[in-house]
């Protein structure tokens, strides 16, 4: 039975390969718009969501185990943990740090955390809502990542953790924060959503810090449809990331899968009758994270795919780079931090500050003629309608506590390269579904610009 059942098996998914390269086969017309990021999918994502779709499981199960373990694999972190959003990573990855498990180390409503307004809000938004005060300093023009010498300035008593962002791929000084969170016992997250594979002294990002979380949407290096992970190498972390992934229960027996922990009947808890069922105990307030395991077979014919689309992206910044430079009088280009090898999630631009022309004259004109461009994110979050028409507990820099809703100029001139970002940066896409001749365009077109403009 086993045999026959095998040899249907791979009868229908040999079907449906056919079928994906009549129906669904990816576009081929170089056409005239240059995407700013997309996402590059074949017949082995298919055959891989065939088969998870036969046993019905429909759940996390054996597809998911598998990308889990090869995930950590790729990074070299003892565990990664799939959850449903890099945003909802990043909401794990902060709230696993206010366990009771952690002792005098948990933190703690009131808590300070270094963090930065030049990026995506979900990177800030779980420090608020677990009840913590985000800490904003400035970023460095050009990296775009956190000024590492603007941390020292801003720690006070209450500061507890850095979570920061690696942006657009590029790596921030892990060096010098790492030593900085050592030597004040501060937890640091490195958000690597955007910097799937990107290095600091040959170690992967989101492996260096405490907790590490990533991103599988679409636009991203590999992608999941919707989808993220967390990453630790902490045993404790990992048992209490996995709680709060999964309903925030004490247990960690794998759905499905009774008593492996041998306590389903013995452990014993306060205020709870002796023997108590260990899968209906629950230690935090946790959430359900967790993807299916269509989601999962996908991810795992992507992550085979990784290093190619790792190159592919850094072939195609480093041609823009190359093309883009003659225009340095005008633009800012990326600068790459010592021991730093990105994982380009974009390629970003600045207008400078002499130029005859504003980003959104620059960015008018290539969006009008073809070639995508997307802004820094949240440019500045703090002048987003979520912070300037909320209360929100905040400091910027070494400044006194105050209420988002109360921000001033005053306040504003302490981030100023994060105000240049809101006004005039911009990035553009390398991702490698582009072909050559869609990158070619894109340059044309910026030399089309320059031509009238200059």
């Amino acid at each position: 039975m086993k045999k026959i059942i095998s040899n249907l098996l791979r009868k229908i998914i040999k079907i449906f390969a056919q079928l994906y390269y009549i129906v669904a086969k990816p576009d081929v017309k170089t056409g005239g718009y240059t995407a700013v990021s997309g996402k590059v999918l074949g017949s082995d994502e298919l055959k891989n969501m065939i088969d998870a779709s036969l046993d019905m499981w429909l759940t996390t199960g054996r597809f998911n185990d598998e990308f889990e373990s090869a995930f950590a694999a790729f990074l070299g972190s003892k565990y990664a943990l799939s959850v449903n959003s890099g945003s909802s990573a990043n909401l794990l990855a902060l709230s696993a740090l206010t366990s009771h498990k952690l002792g005098n180390r948990k933190l703690q409503k009131g808590d300070e955390v270094i963090t930065v307004a030049a990026g995506f809000p979900t990177t800030v938004t779980p420090i608020i809502q677990n009840g913590l005060v985000p800490v904003f300093v400035d970023v460095e023009l050009g990296s775009y990542n956190i000024c590492v010498q603007q941390i020292e300035e801003s720690l006070t008593p209450k500061t507890k953790a850095v979570f920061v962002a690696h942006t657009l791929g590029n790596v921030f000084n892990l060096d010098a924060i790492k030593e900085i969170c050592d030597k004040r016992g501060l937890w640091l997250i490195e958000d690597s959503c955007d910097a799937l594979g990107a290095k600091y002294d040959g170690k992967h990002t989101g492996t260096i810090g405490h907790i590490g979380t990533f991103s599988f949407y679409p636009a991203h290096h590999i992608t999941m449809g919707e989808g993220g992970a967390v990453t630790t190498s902490d045993p404790l972390l990992y048992k209490i990331l996995m709680s709060f992934r999964d309903w925030g229960r004490d247990c960690w027996c794998a759905p499905g899968k009774d008593d492996t922990c041998k306590k389903r009947f013995s452990s014993i808890f306060v205020n709870l009758p002796a023997g108590y069922d260990h899968k209906y105990v629950y230690s935090h307030l946790g959430y359900n994270l967790k993807i299916t395991d269509w989601q999962a077979a996908c991810a795992l014919a992507q992550l085979k795919k990784l290093p190619d689309f790792i190159n592919k992206r850094n072939e195609n910044f480093h041609y823009l780079y190359g093309k883009l430079s003659k225009y340095s009088d005008y633009l800012l280009l990326a600068s790459i931090p010592e021991k730093a090898a990105p994982s380009w999630f974009g390629f970003t631009i600045t207008v400078k500050e002499n130029a005859k022309f504003k980003k959104i004259d620059l960015v008018k004109f290539l969006e009008e003629n073809g070639v995508g461009t997307r802004q820094l994110f949240a440019g500045n979050l703090l002048r987003q309608p979520a912070f300037t028409d909320n209360e929100i507990p905040l400091r910027i820099r070494n400044s006194a506590l105050l209420l988002s809703n109360a921000l001033t100029d005053e306040n504003y001139k302490l981030l100023p390269n994060t105000d240049v970002v809101l006004n005039s940066t911009f990035w553009i896409g390398v991702w490698p579904g582009l072909r050559k001749n869609q990158i070619e365009r894109a340059v044309k077109k910026f030399d089309e610009f320059f031509e009238n403009k200059i």
